[in-house]
């Protein structure tokens, strides 16, 4: 089984050569694929995989799925609402997470945080985004219903730093135990 260091400089050797242009929509869409048990490695790895990249030339910004989730659910309009409702009925986890994926996800919330930042680096040629903390998303969503809705936005090689396993080219599991997805249109290495 490949290291994480084995699989990161993968990774950045893809990122630098380029994918094969096979497809006329290519973007630079990058999953580095870990086993979940290996999550706590991976955010101890952060900062000296960020300090290699910018050590070769890369200006890199990092977004914080983690970050950004908090920040909307501590903004949201409902959130006194949740509060008693979860005084009232700490146990129905069903209707809290219900109502907090309606929250990330009403207006594209979530998902237009990431688009702003994508759109801010357009045409910074030597910039690469870490988008990192995607264990965030559950139970709420995954990744990939992101992904989709931005199709053309990504200019700028975007790696996804994603917890979960590989089951063939381009099916993954989120975390290891959701259902397979294939609906990516990225290159994904390790897993």
């Amino acid at each position: 089984m490949p290291s994480l260091k084995a699989d990161f400089d993968e990774l950045i050797r893809r990122i630098e050569t380029g994918r094969e242009f096979a497809h006329a929509s290519f973007e630079p869409i990058f999953y580095l694929i870990f086993h979940p048990r290996e999550l706590l490695e991976v955010k101890r790895l952060i900062p000296a995989w960020t300090s290699k990249l910018s050590n070769t030339g890369w200006q890199v910004e990092t977004f914080s799925i983690a970050e950004h989730i908090a920040d909307i659910l501590r903004k949201a309009p409902l959130r006194k609402v949740w509060l008693e409702a979860d005084r009232k009925d700490p146990l129905a986890w069903g209707r809290t997470n219900t109502s907090l994926a309606n929250a990330l996800t009403a207006q594209g919330r979530l998902q237009s945080r990431l688009e702003e930042r994508l759109s801010a680096l357009e045409g910074k040629s030597s910039t690469i985004m870490l988008v990192t903390d995607l264990e965030a998303l559950h139970p709420y969503m995954r990744i990939g219903a992101i992904e989709a809705q931005l199709q053309g936005k990504f200019h700028v090689p975007t790696v996804f730093l994603y917890p979960g396993t590989r089951t063939g080219k381009t099916r993954l599991r989120f975390l290891g135990f959701y259902p397979e997805d294939g609906n990516y249109r990225s290159v994904h290495v390790g897993g």
